[in-house]
């Protein structure tokens, strides 16, 4: 029998990409799930097909980047299930290559306040949520672009750079709480986010996988299983770590 088993797990953005194959993989391994996302219908799709395969899920809609939703989306796992013991903090948004003198105030805000305070909010609420209870994993999604300067993307970069020092500050933090936090750094993944809804693989983006090791994108559930391992307790002395998923990109 799984670890996981009748346990809890929260995942933000799960209504797609990396998210719904996390949820989907919580689901098969025995957890309760709660989907948050801005997408209903999407996201009560996920849940449809974890009730389908014999789980327990709801949908919860959620903007991260209003700290009323993060509440109430804790508030709400707690009342329907009880406790709450891995949240993987996923939802983020890219934007429009720019250079940094070019790249509007709106659009910085928006990427910051989606990728890095959301992520900030959440955890607010969960690590309240796992400290009365003495236990919990959380997963935040950063980036390789989190780990090095990416020209065209200051937001997105800058979001991520602070996901993992928040990822870092909190598991120092809490680790005596009995709670472990660690951060997914994903390559380049066949997502909407990456590929758009027909699936373009830009020039750009084709040299970058082309540099890389494997030659190819990645798929969700190849980052989903990584998210599954950090939160079990074959991880069980993993905190404060990045785990760059990205078929050697980086190397």
């Amino acid at each position: 029998m799984s670890d996981m088993q009748d346990k809890v797990a929260i995942v933000t953005g799960g209504a797609a990409g990396i998210g719904r194959a996390t949820a989907l993989l919580f689901a098969r391994e025995g957890a309760r799930v709660v989907v948050a996302d801005m997408s209903e219908e999407a996201g009560q799709a996920v849940v449809r097909e974890i009730e389908q395969a014999g789980g327990q899920a709801f949908f919860q809609r959620v903007d991260v980047s209003r700290d009323e939703d993060c509440a109430a989306m804790v508030e709400a796992t707690i009342d329907r299930f009880g406790r709450l013991d891995y949240a993987f903090n996923n939802a983020g948004v890219g934007g429009k290559p720019a250079l940094l003198s070019d790249t509007g105030l709106d659009v910085w805000r928006k990427v910051i306040d989606i990728n890095l305070t959301g992520v900030f909010q959440c955890m607010v609420h969960e690590l309240k949520a796992m400290k009365a209870q003495g236990s919990g994993a959380i997963v935040n999604t950063a980036s390789i672009m989190g780990l090095q300067g990416t020209p065209g993307a200051a937001p997105y970069s800058a979001s991520k750079h602070g996901v993992i020092g928040l990822t870092r500050t909190a598991a120092l933090e809490y680790g005596k709480y009995g709670i472990r936090v660690n951060a997914l750094c994903p390559g380049f993944v066949e997502t909407a986010m990456t590929v758009g809804e027909k699936k373009e693989v830009s020039p750009q983006l084709e040299k970058w996988v082309g540099a890389s090791a494997l030659r190819r994108l990645g798929r969700p559930e190849e980052q989903a299983e990584t998210v599954l391992w950090l939160c079990s307790e074959k991880a069980s002395f993993v905190t404060g770590s990045h785990f760059v998923v990205d078929a050697g990109a980086m190397a």
